[in-house]
């Protein structure tokens, strides 16, 4: 009678999932991920023991009664919209994370941050695997970030970068970036799944054992995600994306991830020639000139726990085709659509003889319900080819039956459009889109003794 052979583990791995295959292939046959399929370390069948340790007076468990508590003192980073979405500041032995698309300027801002924290006294040590030092230099001066304080090393190697922090003792780390860095200790190149996870590893541990605050630069993929590992994004404390229009110059860095603070701020900065600048209010971005024409509406939207009013615009022609169209930006063009309907079917208004365009000030993307209001109000608006009330807002959601319906956050939507001089917010007081329409007259002779005709 034959034997068994005894069977031994797949000598390959998928470091995402754990799926195992007997010969290595480009691709995980379970997560479809490429590129994370290693040589696993060890075979089965050996079962291997841990022999425990007995921990020390200092390492003891405790009841979490007796643990005592010590709130990290932060040091700020010199910008303050960094600031915000970091939850207050740098943490000592914090390990953060920035993601973004290339090209969209996450080394412009982490110069711009290294010469502020330069400036307040701290030595910083910014690491540049992907350019030379004399192009981070030319950038510096392009953004006035020199300083003596702020010190350059362009590496690739791990051990050679921990060499540079011994020598220079920085109380701030920036890495730039961790796929472009590798270690002698890991096989395969850099960008490897096990040559990212080596080095953010190690640059983790030198930041908890020396409470020294490292900032590492991660790419995308094609989709969006950070490259790399999925465990990458579970060592890090924090995780933020920085990202931006490439037709305009707004970015918006937000926190996916924090340990020490909220993950719901939004941090707002324009790109300009000379670098980046951080916008503290930027209600005027999303703002027209103020003048009172036809076809415009604010609303206040949120980003993150901010509140932000936005003036979306309608045009509108009457035509004969028998589709007329649908031209949107910054909105979303089915949402706008299902509005059209119901303003029509439920407001009363006719739009299906006319081609509608929809838009918004300075590039920002509505994507939220609450912009509904305004939009149906500025269609209406450009159809009968008079202004709406000049210190109007409108925050709501419209449902398929007409209804207004309350949105999050609706007292400090009103409280920001008080705060700008808008003295009436239309809402979900009004009930139907028809009511919000049927108080329009009222409002606008109240303020200019005109009475417009929806």
């Amino acid at each position: 009678m034959a034997t068994r052979r005894p069977t031994t583990a797949a000598p390959y791995r998928c470091t995402e999932c754990g799926w195992t295959t007997l010969k290595w292939v480009g691709r995980c046959g379970e997560c479809q991920q490429w590129g994370t399929v290693v040589e696993s370390g060890e075979q089965t069948g050996i079962t291997r023991t841990v022999t425990p340790v007995a921990p020390g007076a200092a390492r003891a468990a405790r009841p979490i009664t007796q643990v005592q508590t010590q709130e990290a003192s932060r040091t700020t980073s010199g910008i303050g919209e960094f600031d915000r979405v970091l939850g207050g500041g740098l943490v000592p032995g914090a390990a953060i994370l920035l993601s973004g698309e290339p090209g969209v300027g996450k080394s412009t801002l982490l110069t711009e941050v290294a010469a502020q924290s330069a400036r307040v006294g701290r030595r910083v040590l910014y690491v540049s695997a992907e350019e030379s030092l004399g192009q981070v230099r030319l950038r510096a001066e392009r953004t006035g970030a020199l300083h003596d304080e702020l010190y350059l090393a362009s590496e690739t190697d791990l051990a050679t970068i921990l060499g540079h922090v011994d020598e220079v003792q920085p109380q701030l780390l920036i890495v730039d970036s961790v796929q472009t860095v590798s270690s002698s200790l890991s096989d395969g190149l850099a960008g490897h799944p096990g040559q990212v996870r080596e080095v953010a590893s190690t640059l983790i541990r030198v930041a908890k054992e020396r409470d020294l605050p490292v900032i590492i630069v991660g790419h995308v993929t094609k989709d969006g995600s950070i490259a790399g590992p999925r465990i990458l994004e579970h060592l890090v404390d924090v995780v933020c994306h920085f990202e931006g229009d490439r037709q305009t110059s707004l970015r918006f860095v937000r926190a996916l991830k924090n340990r020490f603070g909220a993950t719901d701020e939004v941090g707002c900065f324009d790109m300009t020639g000379s670098g980046i600048a951080e916008v503290a209010d930027p209600s005027a971005l999303f703002l027209g000139h103020g003048s009172r024409e036809a076809g415009t509406c604010v609303t206040v939207a949120l980003e993150g726990r901010r509140a932000l009013p936005v003036e979306v615009q309608a045009l509108t022609m009457a035509t004969g085709a028998p589709n007329p169209r649908r031209i949107v930006s910054g909105v979303d063009g089915a949402r706008v659509a299902m509005i059209l309907a119901v303003l029509e079917k439920k407001g009363g208004i006719t739009v299906s003889n006319q081609d509608v365009y929809v838009s918004t000030v300075g590039g920002v993307r509505l994507t939220e319900p609450a912009a509904d209001l305004a939009i149906a109000l500025a269609v209406a608006s450009a159809v009968s080819d008079r202004p709406l009330p000049s210190k109007l807002a409108a925050i709501g959601e419209l449902s398929l039956a007409g209804e207004i319906r309350a949105v999050t956050q609706t007292e400090q939507r009103r409280s920001e459009a008080a705060r700008l001089g808008y003295r009436t917010v239309l809402d979900a007081s009004s009930k139907t889109l028809r009511d919000a329409l049927r108080d329009l007259p009222r409002l606008h002779r109240t303020e200019a003794g005109d009475e417009p005709s929806f």
